[in-house]
């Protein structure tokens, strides 16, 4: 590992790491669903490629090897945008991640185990250069999330061995609930050596999707799907006027908020007619496995996988606005299953779309560490777990106060974190580091300037839950405070509004 990869003590990391809590889990999904849909039709791709004067400028610059230099300022912000050109090439990568039954595994309350593994936790990478030599790198990682600790240097290093610059790096995690922990939340750590793992991972995929940069251009083809049966607003009013976390499922009364179905695909063609990337989004919570107790990529890394093994290339999932969303009802198995038949139907259904630039900016975002009540917070988490934990409830309650003692003297703290949008032609990304509320990405699609407009979600660090203001009020485990949610109420709203200026900048660029 580069020394430049060596991140300092997380924030939340305490010098002498106290005893975790009891074993315990938390939410989980199950359940079967409808049959499938038809097997994908691979005559759809015979379609023609449009007939465009392609123009190749330059070579390939393969980069190779680590370097230690300092990078430019991630503060600079940077809102280029290339000329109309044509031309577009594009390269990636997908690299394994480790990991043994010993580790950690996050996504619970307590300590997770695991025994074996299905499918490949990953760290996949696609780079992509427009006519005007303006690259974009977008890479998806088999894990929970992840804090700017250990991404920075990570930014700084590719920096350095590949000449993309930072504000054009986005690094989004798939959220999966069954890989090795890498933070400090609930009541455990991270595994040192697996976050070790995962930084050499994002490097080593980069720089190689960075060196697989496509000889000719290529085209991508795009199509805004749909799945509707795979997730479900989870944030459920019950019975007696609580918000749904774990626990008894025939006490609904009715959801609080949306679910977001919108699966948009991007596929990009070379000209010999193979698929160089396939990319898919959609916002639920990466919880679901085949087999039980194992680690896994979950439904979402399944599916890209095995959709990976039928069409070659590389195929990436990106995770999108899930805060608020489920999936409650089905089995792993069977969300494998739904996923893949909206991501071949929407695939088959694509068209050409034209990529005459790329562009990107990447700034700080300040919010402050909230302000609690310690005995509302506490009588909050007690009465639900009373109510819904059974035997596990003492355990859980004291995850939260041991919590909310690390937060409670760093109250009304400044802290800052990465916002990011990338344009791809003309369909828009907004890279955000939190788990944010799904009503709050449908904001922020809905006053983007631009008409496709999708969410990575857990962007270049992680700052917890960001609910909206309507969510505090109904309170539920996403709002207790404790480091998995410790962001003050209007948080998320504020960082809509600055990512909606942040699109309209890109727009219309600032003169330099």
């Amino acid at each position: 590992m580069n020394e430049s990869l060596t991140a300092p003590r997380h924030p939340w990391q305490p010098r002498t790491s106290p005893e975790p809590p009891g074993e315990g889990t938390g939410p989980t999904t199950c359940r079967p669903g409808p049959p499938a849909l038809p097997p994908f039709p691979v005559s759809a791709f015979a379609r023609p490629i449009l007939a465009l004067a392609w123009l190749l400028a330059g070579g390939v610059a393969v980069l190779s090897g680590f370097s230690a230099e300092p990078a430019a300022n991630l503060a600079t912000d940077d809102h280029t945008l290339a000329p109309a050109r044509e031309g577009l090439r594009v390269g990636a990568a997908a690299v394994p991640l480790e990991a043994d039954d010993a580790m950690v595994i996050a996504g619970g309350i307590t300590p997770g185990k695991a025994t074996g593994q299905e499918g490949t936790l990953r760290a996949v990478a696609v780079v992509l250069e427009d006519r005007a030599r303006t690259k974009i790198a977008l890479v998806f990682c088999d894990i929970l999330m992840i804090t700017r600790d250990l991404l920075d240097p990570v930014v700084r290093t590719l920096e350095a061995s590949t000449g993309i610059p930072g504000t054009h790096i986005l690094i989004n995690c798939t959220h999966t609930h069954h890989a090795p922990s890498t933070m400090v939340v609930h009541g455990y750590g991270r595994d040192e050596a697996f976050c070790r793992t995962v930084q050499q991972g994002i490097v080593t995929a980069v720089q190689q999707a960075n060196a697989n940069l496509s000889h000719d251009p290529c085209q991508l083809w795009f199509h805004l799907g749909e799945e509707s049966t795979v997730g479900q607003n989870s944030r459920v009013r019950l019975e007696d006027g609580q918000i749904y976390w774990v626990g008894p499922r025939d006490r609904f009364v009715r959801p609080t908020g949306p679910f977001d179905p919108e699966l948009p695909v991007l596929a990009f063609r070379d000209g010999s007619d193979r698929w160089q990337a396939v990319l898919f989004n959609h916002s639920t919570h990466t919880i679901g496995t085949r087999t039980p107790g194992r680690r896994s990529p979950s439904f979402y890394g399944l599916a890209a996988q095995e959709l990976e093994q039928e069409w070659g290339g590389v195929v990436g999932f990106i995770q999108g606005a899930s805060g608020s969303t489920h999936n409650l009802t089905l089995s792993g198995d069977d969300a494998t299953r739904r996923i893949k038949e909206a991501v071949r139907t929407a695939l088959a259904q694509a068209r050409p779309r034209p990529v005459q630039s790329l562009a990107a900016h990447k700034r700080p975002f300040q919010f402050r560490v909230r302000t609690f009540d310690e005995a509302a917070e506490d009588a909050a988490v007690r009465r639900y777990c009373q109510s819904y934990c059974g035997g596990g409830a003492d355990t859980v309650i004291q995850v939260f106060r041991d919590m909310r003692r690390v937060l409670a003297p760093q109250q009304g703290q400044t802290r800052e974190t990465w916002l990011q949008v990338m344009l791809i032609g003309d369909l828009a990304w907004v890279g955000v580091p939190a788990e944010l509320f799904t009503q709050l990405g449908l904001d922020l699609k809905n006053r983007s300037p631009f008409r496709h407009t999708y969410i990575a979600e857990l962007a270049n660090d992680w700052i917890g839950y960001l609910p909206n203001l309507e969510g505090h009020k109904l309170g539920g485990y996403q709002v207790w405070t404790g480091l998995h949610s410790y962001a003050e109420p209007g948080t998320g709203e504020r960082l809509v509004d600055e990512a909606v200026a942040m699109l309209q900048e890109i727009v219309a660029p600032r003169p330099h």
